[in-house]
């Protein structure tokens, strides 16, 4: 009995320091993952700061040369030495803003069909059509609106727009001549076919994730597509939907190869946004190659509102999205 007493116990013994050391093992490869999982998200961090930090310590010169006037200087000319960043700056947020005032209501239409309208035999040919084309590179977007878009623009779509909306009051100012084709309105519509699809994708699966009750009872009461896509669909995903618009905002602010085709790179301010112009990408990819000195500081300096403008649209974003589950 005695024996059997003591044979339990050393039994018991030997499971409890079974239990221990798995659980010290366990602690241990919890603690390794924790550590790992730090690294990667500081080293996110700190490649970021790095970025911020090169771009602050080149753009220097600039900044004791000109002061904060390179920030509202209208004038970009390198035989005479003098920068300023608003015909880039302008130009970025207008071929942005345009393009998505194009490729917003588009995008959310295109899903809607998709999810609501479109014929089960055609609509994966579609979705995935719409994937392809977030998959294509942008070069081969601006080559397309270099040498299909722009001899449209020039000839049918442009001297249509002088010619009606031109001769408007005020409106009448941003399709004033010269058009050879390559400007801001051509920008922004390469723009518009570039984020159109991540918009499209999006939106699409954020609308199939709409539990299939709310629409059958939105149905059942009589609702039409529109206004089961009106009060049902858009506020159940609002903010699926806001990540994605701001996705596509993120990448129209960015884009350098297919604006630089197509914008015409001329760095002057001006009213008329169908005449050429630029944006900081195609300010920065047209001249960094043979930049040097102030010239070169002043182009990484426009690298550096680029960044900080991204930032704020990431923030902008996060606080769009907040606001979202908020209401």
């Amino acid at each position: 009995m005695a024996d059997a007493t003591q044979t339990a116990g050393r039994t018991a013994g030997f499971q409890a320091m079974d239990t221990t050391a798995a659980t010290r093992k366990f602690r241990t490869q919890d603690r390794i993952f924790y550590f790992m999982t730090l690294g990667s998200a500081a080293l996110v961090v700190l490649m970021l700061l790095a970025i911020l930090a090169v771009l602050v310590v080149n753009a220097l010169p600039t900044f004791e040369t000109f002061g904060f006037s390179f920030l509202w200087g209208t004038k970009w000319s390198a035989p005479a030495d003098i920068y300023g960043a608003v015909p880039a700056v302008v130009g970025t947020l207008v071929s942005s803003l345009i393009a998505m005032l194009i490729a917003i209501p588009l995008g959310i239409g295109i899903a809607i069909f998709l999810t609501e309208l479109c014929p089960g035999r055609l609509r994966q040919p579609i979705s995935t059509a719409i994937e392809l084309l977030a998959g294509v590179p942008s070069i081969i977007y601006g080559i397309v609106g270099l040498f299909i878009l722009v001899p449209l623009m020039q000839n049918y779509i442009l001297p249509f727009l002088m010619m009606t909306i031109g001769q408007v009051p005020l409106i009448g100012l941003l399709f004033q001549p010269p058009a050879p084709g390559v400007g801001l309105l051509t920008a922004s519509l390469v723009l518009a076919i570039m984020i159109l699809p991540f918009i499209t994708a999006i939106a699409r699966d954020v609308f199939s994730t709409v539990p299939p009750m709310l629409r059958e009872s939105a149905y059942g009461m009589g609702m039409t597509t529109w206004e089961v896509a009106r009060h049902i669909l858009i506020p159940y995903t609002r903010r699926g939907l806001v990540g994605g618009i701001m996705l596509g905002l993120g990448r129209a602010l960015g884009e350098t190869m297919a604006v630089t085709f197509v914008v015409g790179s001329v760095s002057r301010l001006q009213a008329s946004i169908i005449s050429p112009s630029t944006t900081i990408s195609a300010q920065i990819a047209n001249n960094f190659g043979d930049a040097d000195g102030l010239q070169l500081s002043s182009l990484i300096a426009l690298g550096l509102l680029l960044f900080i403008l991204s930032f704020c649209v990431l923030a902008a974003a996060r606080w769009m999205i907040g606001r979202v589950d908020s209401l």
